[in-house]
């Protein structure tokens, strides 16, 4: 068996202290006692001695069936990956030359994604002569933030990237 990780709990034969402080499996203290005979007494129940504090003095060493703790742990790792939420990045594109109608339906699918928990990440392009008439961009993106207040905060402002100005939305 190969030395456990330097983090994690350190198993009967990888501890180095004399004596140890040992807690049973039902977690009552069993007081100081040498550490050949806590792991004695461990085997006897068919457990191990696990260190669980290796910087106390003495050590706080306790009685654990290994293979169920670690079952046990990655059971709860595997429920906590499952439960959680990633956030994805959405990405709306418009114009800055954008009708009122298709306006409202690009805003309501970022108020669909800020719903969801998602970041929008909103690209304004500019073609051709447009690049002349940044303001309008800026105003439409402004327009976008004032419309979102209420549910989304702005986590990059409006920057200009080449014939594109980004902005990027959050959930509050």
């Amino acid at each position: 068996m190969a030395p456990p990780a330097k983090s994690g709990p350190r198993y009967d034969n990888f501890i180095q202290s004399p004596t140890v402080r040992v807690i049973d499996h039902e977690g009552e203290n069993l007081g100081v006692m040498n550490t050949r005979e806590a792991i004695e007494q461990a085997n006897d129940l068919g457990l191990n001695l696990v260190e669980v504090s290796p910087n106390a003095d003495p050590p706080v060493a306790k009685f654990l069936d290994v293979g169920k703790y670690r079952y046990e742990a990655q059971k709860k790792a595997n429920l906590a990956r499952k439960t959680q939420k990633t956030q994805d990045i959405k990405e709306v594109k418009m114009r800055p030359n954008i009708d009122t109608h298709d306006y409202d339906v690009k805003m309501r699918n970022v108020n669909k994604f800020i719903d969801n928990g998602d970041k929008v990440k909103i690209t304004l392009r500019f073609r051709g002569r447009e690049m002349a008439h940044q303001e309008l961009g800026m105003n439409l993106l402004k327009r976008v933030q004032d419309d979102v207040q209420e549910v989304a905060k702005v986590e990059a402002f409006p920057r200009l990237e080449g014939r594109q100005m980004l902005m990027v939305l959050a959930p509050k």
